[in-house]
C-alpha cells in the first residue's frame, strides 16, 4: 500500500502522537509499504532532517491552528498517489485540510483521535472548551464524520471520546499503538546515561519520561516522592521531558519547596539511545497522569523490563494491571504515593518477578508489529479503490 500520514508536527517535543507516527511509519515501511509523511511544520524545521519517511513540509501554519493555505492544494494534488491517508491528531488546520481536499476524489482518509476527544479536557479547561464547541459542528465533527474510519488505540478512549461533543457521528475502529524493543543491549543503553549523569550511577532511580504538562500529574509526583524521600536516602527522581517553560519553573519551584531539588534531576528532551538509556538505568517508571489516550512511555518502560506506577486515568491501566507488570492508583498524591510504596516494599524475587511481566506485557501486548497488523487490518479491505 502507499499510505500517508497527515499530523501538524514531527517536532519530538509534541510528545506521544509523534512518536506513535514515527514508529508506525518505520513498521509499516519494512512490511514493504511505501509510507510518506506531510506535516504543517516549516520546511527548515531542523527535526525534519532526522525523520525515518520523506516528508513534505507544506507551512509554517499560521498560530496555534497551523493555518496553511498551500496544504489542501498539496493533498489534492498528491493524494491520488495514495491508497489512503491518515490524519492523527484533531483542533488543528491538517484534518479540515485533509477533508477539504478529498472530497470527490475516492481516497479514503481515516482519523487517529489520539486521546483528543477525551472529556478531561472539558473539566480542566472550561474556557478552551467552549471555543472548541463553538468550532466543533462546522469543523472536527465533519472530519470524523466524513472520515472512512476514526481509530482508538483503546476501547477506553472509545468510550470517553463519546461524551466530549454533541453531535457526535463516527465509524469506530481500535487500532492499539505500539512501540519498538530498545535498540541493543540494556547494559550498553544504560552506560550510555550514566556516562552523561554519573551521578545518577549509585541511586535508585525513579523516571517520569514525557511533556512536562498538568495533566500530566507532575505535581503529585514530586509531592508523593517528598513524602517517601526521607526514609529511602538512595532514591533519586529523574524528570525527562520538555514543556511550557512556565510550566518547568513552577515545577521546579514546587521541587525547592518540598526541599527534594537535591534529588530530582531535570534532563529536558531525551531521545534515541539516551531515552532507552534513561529506561535501562531506572529503577521504576512512574507516570501518575490524569489524562492518558495511551502512553507511548509506559510501552517503552516495559519493552526495557521497567514496571510502571501510572495512574487509572492511562488507558492501558486495565492491560498494565491483568499483567501484574506495575501498580495503578489514583490519579491523586495518595495515590501516587500507594504506587511508590507498593514498588519499594517488593522483595527482590517479587520485583524481579514485575520486571519480566513488564517485558511479557510488552511482547504480548504492545509491540509495534502488533500496531502495524491492527493497522492493515483496518485499511486493507479498502485496497483497489483507486486503481
Amino acid at each position: 500500500m502507499n499510505l500517508l500520514h497527515v499530523l501538524p508536527s514531527l517536532d519530538p517535543a509534541a510528545g506521544g502522537p509523534v512518536q506513535a507516527v514515527r514508529h508506525s511509519a518505520v513498521a509499516l515501511a519494512r512490511l514493504g509499504h511505501a509510507v510518506e509523511v506531510a506535516t504543517l511544520d516549516a520546511p527548515d524545521a531542523p527535526f525534519l532532517a532526522d525523520a525515518p519517511v520523506p516528508v513534505t513540509a507544506l507551512g509554517p501554519g499560521r498560530g496555534t491552528y497551523g493555518f496553511a493555505p498551500q496544504a489542501p492544494v498539496w493533498l489534492r494534488m498528491h493524494a491520488p498517489r495514495f491508497d489512503a491517508v491518515i490524519v492523527h491528531g484533531l483542533w488543528q488546520y491538517h484534518g479540515l485540510a485533509t477533508r477539504q481536499a478529498l472530497q470527490g476524489l475516492s481516497v479514503p482518509y481515516y482519523v487517529f483521535a489520539h486521546g483528543m476527544l477525551d472529556p478531561w479536557f472539558k473539566h480542566a479547561f472550561p474556557l478552551k472548551h467552549l471555543k472548541k464547541c463553538l468550532y466543533w459542528p462546522w469543523g472536527e465533527y465533519r472530519v470524523l464524520r466524513d472520515a472512512r474510519a476514526v481509530l482508538f488505540t483503546t476501547g477506553e478512549e472509545r468510550f470517553l471520546a463519546r461524551q466530549s461533543f454533541k453531535p457526535y457521528r463516527a465509524r469506530e475502529r481500535i487500532v492499539p499503538c505500539g512501540t519498538p524493543a530498545p535498540p541493543g543491549d540494556a547494559a550498553r543503553l544504560r552506560a550510555r546515561f550514566r556516562q552523561a549523569y554519573p551521578t545518577l550511577a549509585t541511586q535508585r532511580v525513579l523516571l517520569f519520561l514525557g511533556r512536562l504538562h498538568p495533566k500530566k500529574g507532575c505535581d503529585l509526583l514530586l509531592e508523593a516522592f517528598a513524602r517517601i524521600a526521607p526514609a529511602e536516602p538512595g532514591l533519586h527522581l529523574v524528570m525527562a521531558g520538555t514543556g511550557d517553560a512556565g510550566v518547568v519553573s513552577r515545577l521546579q519551584a514546587l521541587a525547592r519547596e518540598l526541599r527534594v531539588a537535591t534529588r530530582v534531576t531535570w534532563t529536558g528532551l531525551l531521545q534515541h539511545d539516551m531515552k532507552w538509556g534513561a529506561f535501562a538505568a531506572s529503577d521504576a517508571f512512574v507516570l501518575p497522569s490524569h489524562q492518558e489516550n495511551f502512553g507511548i512511555a509506559v510501552t517503552e518502560a516495559l519493552a526495557s523490563g521497567i514496571p510502571v506506577l501510572i495512574s487509572d486515568k492511562v488507558n492501558i491501566w486495565r492491560e498494565v494491571d491483568a499483567d501484574q507488570a506495575g501498580f495503578v492508583a489514583s490519579d491523586t498524591i495518595e495515590g501516587t504515593t500507594a504506587n511508590l510504596r507498593r514498588w519499594l516494599a517488593l522483595d527482590p524475587v517479587c520485583a524481579e518477578r514485575m520486571r519480566a511481566q513488564a517485558r511479557l506485557a510488552f511482547s504480548t501486548r504492545f509491540t509495534i508489529e502488533a500496531h502495524a497488523r491492527a493497522l492493515l487490518d483496518v485499511l486493507e479491505p479498502d485496497r483497489g479503490l483507486n486503481a
